[in-house]
């Protein structure tokens, strides 16, 4: 127990996250540094402040991808810059550019995340240098800084990952791996007494958003790495397989959802669920233990005690079974324990399978895989057809370009009428609160104020206590690394470390007092307030407009998977990227409709449509694909078979027609109720031996009466 909180330090320090802060501020704080020796403070400033915005886009993806990202930056801050700098004398030709360019590059949002960091940048440009009032010689002189800053800070992180090129895979995978050892530890609560179901279903569905947004982020760095993806070097085969085979160990714990209440009432008293618990825990130990491994180059090594503990385990079974000839444990209980604990073996195996590929002697020998890379990452060109499309108030992109523009322009009125010395930061708040969901920017509103407020507080403290200029700056430096490091992690903390920052540097800049920080809190209160307003009552962009897309996204879905895991059973060969495309695209739209659900919460009760339904909707999905995929292990882990498969043609038919039916009735809910009867599979009636056949037919069995109970709750739904 002790060594968890280390070790969630030392993981920490050895993250993406860390590593990102201790880039930025080595970036930003450098040139300042250095200039100063010279007594060019103020021109060492103008370069850093050109390196923060360039590391605005620096986010984790392919080093191409960042590359192209920061030049493009790198342009366009000191086109803005100087557009800014020229014109910032006149507050009515001031107060167009900021309507204008708020607009153009909210808009970028369309192109995806890294081209929105670009116009978030851009936009940072902009308010910092509205109040900056310079004559034109200086201005181009200050852009010229500014450009140089952005080159600096954009030829320093490519430094990085020519050092270690596939430091940011390990990490990302390493982070990947540690979210499926949490959603790993959430199912092992199931088998806790007296657990809320409930509860911790909701956070299983939470759970299951991060692990598929991190297995996104490693497959946009791994697949769009051309060392990796041509596996040229043992280090690149060895992190594609580990990723490979922890998409298929994640598919094996989404394949064990079973009657867990049932199982308490029967099993409590045996005691044999705490064991269930306590094997899976040490498995997600295991876990846990590799995606350490990855990130410090060790080589993890499975415990001889787990694979007793899943011994014994099997031995309890046994036992249970043997001793109950009164009846007191239902047989289909007996056999869903069998059945969680081949899974469990099948699970441990993959995990002794993964430890392999760190052996050194192994790691050259590997061999390679044939994978599709295309076809598993997505790829968003810069079109301007979509802009076109997207200038219409149908589109949820331009309603929120249209509310930064007006909320902007909002803020600068409110700071000029106000005359505050710092006005710009009633801006910058608003920039950065302002996002195109309502919940998402409350969210954002209550982090920004509570790490504002608490950070400003320790800022005073810190500016009272402390007079000597080292230690102000061991605690500036300290700040800067924790801000840039929290920055993509916990946004709180990341304000919290940045406010004293900023209350130290303008101490150290000559500027420094306890007004200062008094100042920061009232214009952070005015920004979170007129964002927050404008987000409510200017073209809200509400989470129910995208309920119906989201649901039958799902559902198709959902269709194509078990299209392809029959396929599995019919054909003699065939094409498994087609199967793990379509495995993929379920988490994808399933995290996309759970992620949707989560933020429907933090809306008004007014726009919280069709909660209870849609909560069963999304459990009810959870459910069916995990039956899909307990379905493709029988064939992939155990290879059954059966015989005559056009047996259960009529099931697997029906149950495709019964999602039909759900897309149409959620396209267009007429109101109507209909009785669509399930098929009896003839190879259930027709055989007694518990075999390979029987199994599968009761497997196929538990996936249409799922689809049927979407079928009749999607009759309920109005949309």
């Amino acid at each position: 127990m002790f060594n968890r909180p280390v070790r969630n330090i030392h993981d920490f320090l050895l993250s993406t996250y860390f590593a990102d802060g201790l880039r930025i501020t080595l970036g930003v704080l450098c040139p300042s540094l250095v200039l100063a020796q010279f007594g060019l403070l103020q021109y060492g400033m103008t370069v850093s402040l050109g390196a923060l915005c360039a590391s605005v886009v620096d986010s984790p993806g392919p080093i191409v991808h960042r590359r192209n990202a920061m030049l493009i930056t790198t342009g366009l801050i000191t086109v803005t810059f100087i557009i800014v700098g020229l014109t910032n004398s006149n507050i009515y030709f001031t107060a167009v550019l900021i309507v204008i360019f708020s607009f153009i590059f909210s808009m970028f949002f369309l192109y995806g995340n890294r081209a929105a960091s670009i116009g978030t940048a851009v936009l940072l440009i902009m308010v910092l240098s509205i109040d900056d009032l310079r004559p034109w010689r200086e201005v181009l002189f200050s852009s010229a800084l500014i450009f140089f800053g952005s080159l600096w800070y954009t030829g320093l992180s490519y430094f990085f990952y020519r050092i270690r090129p596939y430091r940011l895979v390990q990490q990302t995978l390493s982070d990947s791996i540690h979210e499926v050892s949490l959603f790993l530890r959430a199912k092992a609560r199931f088998y806790h007494k007296n657990i809320d179901y409930d509860d911790n279903y909701a956070e299983l569905l939470q759970l299951q958003v991060l692990v598929h947004e991190k297995q996104d982020e490693v497959r946009e760095v791994l697949f769009k790495t051309r060392e990796i993806v041509r596996e040229s070097t043992p280090e690149g085969r060895f992190l594609l397989l580990v990723f490979v085979d922890m998409v298929d160990l994640f598919e094996q714990v989404m394949s064990t959802y079973y009657n867990y209440k049932q199982l308490h009432e029967q099993f409590d008293a045996s005691g044999i669920l705490k064991h269930y618990e306590s094997v899976i825990i040490k498995i997600a130990d295991e876990l846990d233990d590799i995606a350490f491994a990855l990130k410090t180059g060790a080589t993890p090594s499975l415990p001889t005690s787990l694979i007793e503990d899943v011994e014994k385990l099997k031995n309890e079974i046994t036992a249970l079974e043997t001793n109950n000839t009164d009846g007191k444990y239902n047989t289909l209980g007996i056999i869903a324990l069998k059945n969680i604990e081949v899974n469990i073996e099948n699970i441990l195996s993959r995990v002794k399978t993964i430890n392999s590929y760190f052996n050194k002697k192994e790691k050259k020998n590997l061999k390679t895989r044939d994978i599709e890379i295309d076809r598993f990452v997505s790829r968003q060109n810069i079109d301007a057809k979509l802009l076109y499309e997207n200038m219409t108030f149908s589109s949820s992109t331009f309603r929120h370009s249209l509310r930064v523009a007006i909320v902007m322009l909002i803020g600068f009125i409110v700071a000029k009428t106000l005359n505050l010395s710092h006005s710009y930061w009633i801006l910058l708040t608003i920039l950065v609160i302002s996002k195109p969901g309502f919940s998402l920017t409350k969210q954002r509103n209550y982090e920004r104020i509570i790490g504002t407020v608490v950070g400003a507080f320790i800022g005073m403290g810190i500016l009272v206590y402390v007079q000597d200029k080292n230690t102000l700056f061991v605690i500036l430096l300290f700040c800067m690394i924790g801000a840039y490091s929290f920055q993509r992690k916990n946004y709180v903390v990341s304000v919290l470390f940045m406010t004293p920052y900023i209350l130290v540097l303008f101490d150290f800049l000559g500027m420094g007092s306890l007004s200062i920080a008094r100042e920061r809190i009232y214009d952070t209160l005015i920004g979170s307030g007129i964002a927050l307003l404008a987000s409510y009552s200017l073209f809200p962009n509400w989470e129910h407009e995208k309920l119906k897309e989201a649901m039958i996204d799902t559902l198709k879905a959902n269709m194509k998977y078990f299209e392809e895991v029959v396929l599995l059973y019919v054909d003699k060969v065939h094409n498994l990227t087609n199967y793990k495309v379509a495995r993929k695209e379920v988490y994808v739209t399933s995290a996309n409709l759970a992620s949707l659900f989560q933020r429907m919460f933090s809306e008004p009760k007014s726009k919280q449509m069709m909660m209870t339904e849609l909560h069963q909707f999304t459990a009810l999905n959870h459910l069916f694909s995990s039956y899909i995929a307990t379905l493709s292990l029988y064939k992939k882990e155990h290879a059954f078979m059966v015989a005559n498969f056009d047996d259960l043609k009529p099931t697997v038919q029906n149950t495709l027609y019964l999602l039909n039916l759900s897309v149409e009735n959620l396209e267009h809910n007429k109101g109507l109720s209909s009785n669509v009867p399930l098929i009896r599979n003839n190879i259930a009636e027709s055989i007694h031996d518990k075999n390979d056949e029987i199994i599968v037919a009761e497997q196929i069995d538990l996936i249409q009466k799922a689809a049927y109970d979407i079928f009749k709750l999607s009759e309920k739904i109005k949309l």
